[in-house]
């Protein structure tokens, strides 16, 4: 319903229920709850924010969940499809972890390292990496066009495909691997390329 909201940051609340972000549009205060990453780094009072955002429908309620980066808030999305975490859970997963961080935990299988969330055990750390990481590398991936001589190294398919999972399109990845790759030390590590095109790509 929305992709993001862009307008002056009124007010920054902390408590028990969460970090939540007022944000005013034109005469209309949206409340707007953030993980705790975000709201730390959330500019001052008053200054003008753009927050990329997802509207939660319940029986009972409708609020929205509010991200710094449009890539965080696609990981969010695909966080609540896994059976088992709610709204918080994701919240409180995105707000120990950023993006980039996340899908590496996934990707390397480090389910001890997702513990340290709050209320993540054990048995639910491995289901998370599981789902996740089968909907991140697995599911509805386009294959990558064959005659692509840019896609060739395998930090350059991995990049791809997680990249392409959370939804940009082949010329835009395509193009941030391109410029990325050109200024990196090490082209060839996954997890650094992934980092810097999400960084490129937010931009």
């Amino acid at each position: 319903m929305f992709e993001y909201i862009k307008g002056v940051l009124e007010d920054k609340i902390t408590g028990q229920c969460g970090f939540y972000l007022i944000v005013e549009v034109n005469g209309i205060a949206y409340r707007l709850e953030v993980p705790e990453i975000d709201y730390n780094n959330s500019p001052e009072v008053s200054s003008e924010i753009k927050v990329y955002t997802s509207l939660i429908h319940k029986e009972d309620s409708m609020f929205l969940c509010g991200f710094l980066q449009k890539e965080t808030r696609d990981i969010f999305k695909i966080l609540t499809s896994v059976s088992g975490v709610g709204t918080k859970m994701a919240l409180a997963l995105l707000g120990r972890f950023d993006a980039c961080d996340l899908i590496s935990i996934v990707i390397n299988e480090d389910y001890k390292e997702l513990t340290l969330a709050k209320g993540v055990g054990t048995k639910l750390a491995q289901k998370i990496i599981l789902e996740l990481r089968d909907k991140l590398i697995k599911a509805n991936i386009a294959p990558v066009k064959p005659d692509d001589p840019l896609i060739e190294t395998q930090a350059s398919k991995d990049t791809f495909s997680v990249l392409q999972s959370l939804g940009y399109e082949y010329d835009e990845i395509k193009s941030s691997i391109t410029v990325v790759s050109s200024r990196l030390s090490n082209p060839n590590d996954s997890e650094e390329l992934l980092r810097e095109c999400l960084k490129h790509l937010s931009m």
